[in-house]
């Protein structure tokens, strides 16, 4: 899905045609007929985990560029971007016909403040999302630095259908890789699945369902909340963070909520 950020994001990913690179689809795979993952071999600059790019194609001799977040690992290869065809949209319907070997151009440095860089130490960290927001998450848990700075680490997605529960292999890898300090919590908000929570993050959150199913603590003083999401669950979800005594992490103020908005 294409991120909508905040004005100071956006301003990070102005761009000319000379900052662009040549990238070469590798792969693309179909999770359902509405969610897709795109592979790209690509040299881009070094980048943090977290952070987005853009992605662009000439459509009837326009470009037309969107940011998406990376899957992949800084360290890792082919680049991954994970997104949502959305209906009349200008990019992700071309992106998803894609074939391995086609053109793509890709931004040739990364931004977004949504990077472990940006967060205090604390000793749980949460990584709430919904949709395609879980992207990002995965980059960063496919790195050392979350296991390195938190004791336990809960990985939330919420969801429609069981269906938009995309990337379940890399899920269960990292729950084996750091067993013991990893929870992954699923939320499938119009099915009854048996095993994920049917419930919105902000009212589970709010009746301590998530704590419980977490078996963790989620305080001021000792947790780290990272979102990522469609607005409404952002904004619903650092209310009520709010009035559980945590606040919005600010480089001159730090806190315990740092976010970021997909849509």
């Amino acid at each position: 899905m294409t991120i909508n950020i905040d004005a100071a994001h956006m301003g990070a990913t102005e761009t000319t045609m000379d900052k662009w690179v040549k990238g070469r689809v590798i792969a693309i795979r179909r999770w359902n007929e509405q969610l897709f993952s795109l592979q790209v071999d690509a040299e881009v600059a070094p980048f943090e985990a977290g952070q987005f790019s853009k992605l662009a194609l000439d459509v009837d001799g326009v470009t037309i560029e969107r940011p998406y977040s990376f899957v992949n690992a800084p360290a890792d290869t082919p680049l991954e971007f994970y997104f949502i065809v959305v209906p009349d949209g200008p990019l992700s319907g071309h992106l998803s016909a894609l074939q391995p070997g086609a053109a793509i151009r890709v931004l040739a440095r990364a931004a977004g403040f949504l990077t472990l860089s940006e967060v205090p130490d604390g000793e749980s960290l949460w990584l709430l999302s919904t949709g395609t927001g879980i992207g990002p998450f995965l980059s960063i848990l496919k790195t050392d630095v979350p296991w390195r700075r938190f004791r336990q680490v809960v990985l939330v997605h919420a969801v429609r259908h069981a269906s938009d529960l995309s990337y379940g292999d890399t899920i269960r890898d990292i729950a084996q890789d750091h067993s013991g300090q990893f929870r992954f919590i699923p939320f499938v908000s119009r099915e009854d699945t048996g095993y994920a929570l049917q419930a919105r993050i902000p009212e589970a959150i709010a009746d301590g369902r998530l704590q419980a199913r977490a078996g963790v603590v989620l305080s001021a003083d000792r947790s780290q909340v990272m979102l990522c999401g469609n607005p409404g669950m952002v904004r619903d979800t650092i209310e009520v963070l709010t009035a559980l005594g945590l606040k919005k992490n600010r480089r001159r103020d730090p806190g315990q909520i740092t976010m970021e908005t997909y849509w």
